[in-house]
């Protein structure tokens, strides 16, 4: 990403507050596969207007919702603990992250990493449309969509990838952690989502290009993600990477009429 990266400057309040807001846990997945240019992301356009992150072009992700951290979800690969060391944070919040980015990642890609035992993956997700919806709604937590169609959480299918922490000059502010994942076999992502305008597969490099001139706006941690996954090329190399998770809190100036990115 530039070294001069810059935002428009309405997306901080000219008077930052006297107290930085807590930053609320939060995850996104960085969904791949690998195409005939290379590897691809999903990306999704979210709605303008919205709250945080308006018209930005992101990963699929959100909030961490208290009910992820259900102990009742059958379970496959690395155990929480595992991530818990990974991240940081004690076992519980490190259930709720995984759960998150697999409940996320089906509300707004339609892509499940789940499967009816420990070594397969469902194949077609559409049978599980009005689940989908109830989880958007909060209808029904991912413990229980996946306890009544008998499904295991593959948590072997994401990866760690980085922890990125919202500046502490914005209103609202994300703890979030960084999975990546690739996409199951015999599944499509949809972007079937109230919030987004638009989804699609690019690669890394033609999504910079689009920022770059000014068809996409990109925050520096997805931009800087999209430059790591597209050096490593394809999906069999970034899933096989290992990752150091720390926490990252760019810093944003006022310059004018724009907000210049600082990353420590």
């Amino acid at each position: 990403m530039p070294d001069d990266m810059t935002l428009p400057g309405n997306l901080v309040p000219s008077s930052p507050a006297s107290q930085p807001a807590q930053a609320r846990d939060a995850v996104t997945v960085v969904l791949l596969r690998d195409g005939d240019q290379g590897v691809e992301a999903f990306l999704l356009r979210r709605v303008k207007g919205m709250a945080f992150a308006g018209g930005m072009t992101v990963f699929p992700g959100g909030g961490v919702d208290q009910r992820d951290a259900d102990t009742s979800v059958a379970w496959a690969g690395p155990p929480p603990q595992w991530w818990a060391d990974i991240f940081g944070v004690d076992e519980a919040t490190a259930r709720a992250f995984v759960c998150a980015a697999v409940r996320e990642t089906f509300e707004e890609s339609g892509v499940l990493l789940a499967g009816p035992d420990a070594t397969s993956v469902v194949a077609d997700t559409s049978i599980f449309s009005e689940a989908r919806r109830q989880l958007v709604d909060r209808e029904i937590s991912l413990a229980q969509f996946l306890t009544a169609h008998g499904l295991v959480l593959r948590a072997d299918l994401l990866r760690p990838w980085a922890n990125w922490v919202t500046p502490y000059e914005e209103p609202r502010r994300y703890d979030t952690r960084f999975f990546v994942a690739a996409l199951p076999a015999g599944q499509r992502a949809d972007g079937e989502t109230t919030e987004a305008s638009d989804a699609s597969w690019q690669t890394p490099a033609e999504a910079v290009q689009d920022a770059q001139e000014g068809r996409r706006m990109l925050m520096p941690p997805t931009w800087r993600t999209l430059d790591e996954v597209g050096a490593l090329g394809s999906v069999e190399k970034v899933m096989a990477e290992q990752r150091s998770v720390e926490k990252i809190i760019p810093k944003l100036i006022r310059d004018g009429d724009v907000i210049r990115v600082v990353l420590p």
